[in-house]
C-alpha cells in the first residue's frame, strides 16, 4: 500500500482516543470505548476513499467538553498541587461536566454558558463569592489549556476571559467574615485539655508559624536530617503559595525535634517526657 494510503494510527492522549491526519488532531471519544472504535473505522474508510481530502470538523468530530475535561485532569494530576487538583475536580465533576459534558462542542461554550455554570454554583450555597470567582477562573484556565493543546479555538478562550467577577453583594452570594487570630493565652489555656499528639501539633505549629495543613501533612520523607548543624529542615511536599514564592523551609531545633520524636515519628528519638506550655506537670 502506498505510504499516503496507510490508515492513521489509533492513538491515546490521556484517556481520549484520537488520530493524526494531515497535521491535525481528530478526537474520537474515550480511548478503548466502542464509540471511539466505530468513529475510527468510519474515518479510516473516509480517508482511504479519498486520502487527499481532510475530514471537515463537523459537529461530531469537534472536541467535546468531556474530552477537554478528561484530558485536562490527566494533565493536572502531575502539573498542579493536590489542593488545586481537588478544586479542579469539584468544578469539572459537579458543574461543568454535569451541565455541558454530554457531547457539547467546546467551541460552542460561550460566555453565557460560563455564567450559567457560575449561577449553578451560586444556587448551591456551597461556596462563598470569592470561591465562586476562583472556580470561574479555573474554568477559563481549563479552556486556556485546551487552546494550547489544539482542542479549543483561541477565540473561544478569549471570549470567556471577558466575563467579570461577581462583585461584593451580588444577589444570592455571601462572603465569609474575616478570621481573627486566636489569642495566645487562649491557646495556652486549651493545650492541657488536648490529646498528646494534637497538643504537640498545635505547639509545633505555633513555634514554626505553619498552616494547619502543613503540620497535618508532615511526613518522615519531608524532613531533612542530613545537615551537620544540629537542625532539621521540614520541606512540605506541597504548599499553598508555592507557585508564587517557591518552596518554603521550616528549620527545626532541639525543642521542635523532640516534639516530632515523642508524638509524631518515635523512631527519631527515644521517648522523652517533654513539658508543654500550659501543662501543670
Amino acid at each position: 500500500m502506498p505510504k499516503q494510503n496507510k490508515p492513521p494510527k489509533y492513538c491515546k492522549m490521556g484517556t481520549s482516543a484520537l488520530i493524526y491526519h494531515q497535521g491535525r488532531k481528530i478526537y474520537l471519544g474515550r480511548y478503548g470505548s466502542p464509540e471511539s472504535k466505530i468513529a475510527y473505522a468510519r474515518l479510516v474508510a473516509e480517508i482511504q476513499t479519498n486520502p487527499i481530502a481532510v475530514p471537515l470538523p463537523n459537529e461530531d468530530k469537534r472536541a467535546t467538553i468531556t474530552e477537554l475535561t478528561v484530558g485536562f485532569l490527566d494533565h493536572a494530576k502531575t502539573k498542579v498541587n493536590s489542593t488545586d487538583y481537588t478544586h479542579y475536580r469539584t468544578v469539572i465533576l459537579d458543574f461543568l461536566d454535569k451541565l455541558y459534558g454530554d457531547k457539547f462542542p467546546v467551541d460552542d461554550f460561550k460566555p453565557r454558558c460560563l455564567k450559567l455554570v457560575r449561577e449553578e454554583m451560586v444556587k448551591t450555597r456551597r461556596f462563598c463569592r470569592n470561591s465562586i470567582n476562583k472556580y470561574t477562573r479555573f474554568i477559563v484556565a481549563i479552556f486556556a489549556w485546551g487552546v494550547e493543546n489544539d482542542l479549543v479555538l483561541e477565540t473561544t478562550h478569549r471570549a470567556l476571559k471577558v466575563v467579570r467577577s461577581l462583585p461584593k453583594g451580588h444577589e444570592g452570594t455571601f462572603d465569609h467574615e474575616e478570621r481573627d487570630p486566636v489569642p495566645d493565652d487562649v491557646v495556652i489555656r486549651t493545650l492541657p485539655f488536648m490529646p498528646p499528639t494534637l497538643r504537640a501539633m498545635v505547639t509545633l505549629q505555633r513555634i514554626l508559624g505553619m498552616r494547619p495543613s502543613e503540620i497535618i501533612k508532615m511526613r518522615v520523607g519531608d524532613i531533612d536530617r542530613s545537615r551537620n548543624n544540629g537542625l532539621w529542615y521540614y520541606v512540605p511536599g506541597s504548599y499553598k503559595t508555592e507557585r508564587y514564592v517557591g518552596k518554603i523551609i521550616f528549620p527545626m531545633g532541639e525543642p521542635e525535634q523532640k516534639l516530632v520524636a515523642v508524638h509524631g515519628i518515635p523512631s527519631f528519638y527515644p521517648k522523652i517526657a517533654l513539658p508543654l506550655p500550659g501543662n501543670k506537670e
